[in-house]
């Protein structure tokens, strides 16, 4: 990087008045001969470079780079690519600074390569337990990097933030930040601000408090933490902003079991506005999920409270941790409604006036403008179809709900839409300032929720959701399977923040595509689960290129250039909560998804090949005879919704990034079961001993529950061969 050509920059950025706060910004002093504090601030200057995770502060993943643009991208090839050693989800962004690439992987692993020829220069294993990836709830994957000085920054699936000196990937320092006794991950990216490395967590399914924490970027130290629920019982001596919060819930409940934890986990989206000096952090569910266990109504009716600061936008200093305003996109969360969804800041022109504005499409199904100075409501419209709301009242900017989808207050099932999953997830928008679009990976995928009665916490294993995870199991009818998955749709959207409305829509094989990038050539980048890696023009969606990838891809693609070369780098391999949870022929309609690790670089010219696609192995199905009683599988039925539908998929269907239980070689032998269930054998590959959870019969209930799905399916499957005779 050019320090002479940044110091330039960083001068303009100075006299044009950018850097309002600038005595804040470089209080703690540049960080010689690496990146610093103005790199950051003024990293839309740099085209060449892709140094922090959405590119800018502003996270709107929009490079000028437009030497691959609408004419020339039908050449643009593979110019290199390179394996991973992890078989599992990938959606890491990668960082380039000098010429160099460095991503994050599955089990949050590091690497780094040349950037223009591949070479690999080092990589990096923290080592996570195994027996960690039950505490997920998504895979254990990891979304990325953040750099300042000659650092890199990374958490760890375990709850670690590691420090790695940048040209060597040696270990500077590291820091535990979660208690690791509880269910507390790290999947997503750390962002720095001024010396302060800024890190949240995830676990929230599982019966956590969620919280932000900042800490020093040369030792490690924490320097403040940001807690965004109550801690229970007396409130009297937090902080104001939690004392407000402490108002919207039950407090008695909050408190009175350490298991309930509340939730709120901070796993993914932040942003940063260095005129306003304000951070911004997206906030998750409610734990459980369900609000009628975790803040009831005295009178017994159901759930109670906004319980704040659940599935909320909420805006920081970053310096100290202070409050200062929040926005809450679904009061009263019970559908796992988060708000951690990608957040984009961005200034336009609303009812004749400029306005500093913040955008987000969390699950809920709304596109939300926010004010991001004072943090009051704009505008928000559905994106997705929606049944949860009605709309958005436009003087309180609270959803108008619908009382039947209620699920907390009435008890009974529903089917909602969005489901869990949301319309849409982490999977990062794309913003471009010239079409004044943003581009929204999104999904429609209903659920039904029924709510599971006489629920008890139990945070050893499994998830604490308050719901019969497992009411929404198809039947063993491959017709109606593959209905239910057409009834799955993924688009890319592209949005008018403005008029709220889509300016055009791009139907994509499934749901649980990739995250994108909009680029100065007039184009949009995305992965999709149907394997390809494709090329859109940003102001009509005319697909324009396209990649056979042999996986899908579910992580966001970058840009950026070496020695005048643009390259566009995307991580592709299947894997993430949805991939986990269903068929992946019914996924992409087509040939099963399957994962296959690879970083792909492409630039105009690139002559590379892939290896030939492997042929997808696929072990017969030849359970043992389903023998034991009604009562038994069903208790085994109940214990696997709750347990192990999670990793294994709702009904034991089976997924191509795990194993398929009903092919298992361990159904045949209740021993074999219990040794891996119970006696945690395969702890390091991720299975860890379910004995704290499950009794020996529960744990054999459930084999019982697997082998009658195993027996239904092969006689599905000697069906269709009959048929086709």
């Amino acid at each position: 990087m050019n320090l002479m050509r940044w110091a330039g920059s960083a001068a303009l950025l100075l006299s044009v008045g950018m850097l309002a706060n600038c005595s804040q910004i470089f209080a703690s002093g540049e960080a010689e001969g690496g990146i610093t504090a103005a790199m950051l601030v003024g990293a839309d200057g740099d085209s060449a470079n892709w140094i922090s995770h959405g590119r800018t502060y502003s996270e709107q993943r929009y490079s000028p780079l437009d030497a691959i643009n609408r004419e020339t991208v039908g050449d643009l090839g593979l110019a290199w690519f390179a394996d991973m050693d992890t078989a599992r989800g990938q959606e890491a962004t990668p960082l380039v600074i000098d010429g160099k690439l460095y991503l994050t992987t599955a089990w949050s692993k590091v690497k780094a390569f040349d950037a223009a020829t591949g070479q690999r220069l080092w990589e990096y294993d923290p080592e996570v337990p195994g027996e960690t990836a039950v505490k997920a709830c998504c895979d254990v994957v990891n979304r990325g990097l953040a750099a300042w000085g000659d650092k890199l920054f990374l958490g760890t699936l375990d709850g670690r933030l590691i420090a790695l000196d940048r040209e060597t990937g040696e270990v500077a320092w590291e820091k535990v930040t979660v208690d690791q006794s509880k269910s507390y991950t790290i999947t997503g990216a750390p962002r720095v601000i001024d010396g302060k490395v800024i890190i949240g967590n995830g676990g929230a399914e599982f019966g956590v408090r969620g919280y932000v924490a900042a800490y020093d970027a040369e030792t490690g130290k924490e320097l403040w933490r940001f807690y965004t629920v109550p801690e229970g019982g007396d409130a009297k001596d937090a902080p104001a902003y939690l004392r407000k919060a402490a108002e919207t819930w039950n407090m008695d409940v909050l408190g009175a079991s350490d298991s309930i934890g509340g939730g709120g986990t901070v796993w993914d989206s932040m942003a940063y506005d260095p005129e306003l000096d304000l951070l911004y952090i997206g906030v998750g569910n409610g734990s459980p999920w369900n609000r009628a266990y975790r803040s009831p109504a005295k009178d017994g009716s159901g759930g109670e409270g906004d319980n704040l600061y659940l599935s909320s936008i909420v805006a920081i200093r970053p310096k100290t941790g202070e409050y200062v305003w929040h926005y809450q996109t679904t009061p009263g969360e019970t559908w796992d409604f988060t708000a951690t969804q990608h957040i984009i800041l961005a200034d336009m022109e609303i009812d004749g006036k400029r306005r500093k504005v913040l955008m987000q499409a969390p699950k809920n199904g709304f596109f939300y403008v926010i004010d991001r100075e004072t943090g009051a409501f704009i505008s928000a419209k559905p994106y997705v179809s929606v049944n949860w709301a009605t709309g958005i009242d436009p003087k309180t900017g609270r959803p108008i709900e619908n009382p039947q989808t209620r699920v907390d207050k009435t008890g009974q099932p529903a089917l909602v839409t969005p489901g869990a999953l949301g319309g849409h997830n982490w999977h990062p928008m794309a913003y471009n300032p010239r079409e004044n679009l943003v581009y929204i990976p999104a999904f429609e995928a209903g659920m039904l929720y029924a709510p599971e009665a006489d629920w008890k916490p139990d945070t050893a294993r499994g998830f604490n959701v308050g719901f019969n995870l497992g009411a929404g199991d198809v039947p063993p009818d491959e017709g109606f399977r593959r209905q239910v998955a057409g009834s799955l749709r993924g688009m890319l959207v592209a949005w008018d923040p403005v008029a709220q409305q889509a300016r055009w829509t791009v139907e994509h094989p499934g749901p649980w595509n990739g995250g994108l990038l909009a680029t100065g050539g007039g184009l949009v980048f995305q992965g999709t689960a149907g394997s390809e890696f494709n090329a859109y023009d940003a102001a009509t969606g005319k697909k324009l290129w396209s990649f056979a990838a042999q996986t899908g891809i579910v992580a966001p693609p970058i840009t950026y250039s070496v020695n005048g070369e643009q390259y566009v780098a995307v991580l592709a391999g299947w894997g993430g909560a949805y991939a986990l949870s269903v068929d992946g022929d019914l996924i992409a309609r087509k040939a099963p998804v399957r994962n296959i690790s690879r970083l792909l670089v492409f630039k105009l010219g690139g002559q590379a090949e892939l290896p030939p696609e492997p042929a997808l192995a696929e072990l017969p199905l030849d359970p043992p005879p389903s023998t034991a009683s009604a009562e038994v599988i069903a208790l085994g039925k109940a214990k696997y919704g709750r347990y192990c539908a999670v990793c294994h998929a709702p009904g034991a269907v089976g997924s191509t990034v795990l194993p398929d239980l009903r092919r298992a070689g361990s159904l045949e032998s209740p021993q074999a079961w219990a040794a891996v269930v119970h006696g945690g054998m395969l702890k390091d590959n991720g299975m860890a001993s379910f004995a704290g959870s499950l009794s020996k019969a529960e744990i054999e209930a459930i084999r019982a529950y697997v082998i009658k799905r195993a027996n239904e399916d092969k006689a599905l499957e000697a069906g269709k061969k009959i048929a086709r005779r």
